[in-house]
């Protein structure tokens, strides 16, 4: 556990199609945030909370940092960014980003809102940037 002290609000979305089972939905949210907490709401999931650790982790588990870097910064504004993520692939506990056309049962969204520090340096702990596949400063 790393001892960089940040605020963010994490807000998890994701449909819940007719032949889907809602609890599976849930799981694929959990297995990615699982300090969230998860509600569901008319046709979808939503989870809420304030960690993205095991989240992180799984960025370095599969090497994926320059990859999560790009989509971060593909939305982000001054007060946070957004993403999504494939369900099937949350589901089995493996972050693959959501890029083009969504999935026929839908995606995964997720909005990170920063308070501390600023988005900038919290992408930098979030996905560091990488050299070599290394992060570049030794995290």
């Amino acid at each position: 556990m790393s001892d960089v002290v940040y605020s963010v609000d994490v807000r998890v979305t994701a449909p819940v199609n007719p032949t889907e089972v809602t609890d599976r939905v849930a799981d694929a949210v959990t297995n990615l945030f699982p300090t969230a907490d998860v509600e569901q709401e008319s046709s979808r999931v939503v989870a809420e909370g304030h960690s993205v650790e095991a989240f992180r982790d799984r960025l370095f588990e599969q090497q994926i940092l320059d990859t999560a870097r790009q989509q971060f910064y593909a939305n982000v504004t001054s007060e946070g960014f957004s993403f999504d993520l494939k369900k099937q692939a949350a589901f089995n506990g493996t972050v693959n980003f959501a890029v083009g056309n969504p999935d026929e049962l839908g995606d995964i969204h997720v909005e990170v809102t920063v308070h501390e520090p600023d988005v900038e340096s919290f992408v930098d702990y979030f996905a560091p940037e990488t050299e070599e596949g290394e992060p570049v400063d030794g995290t």
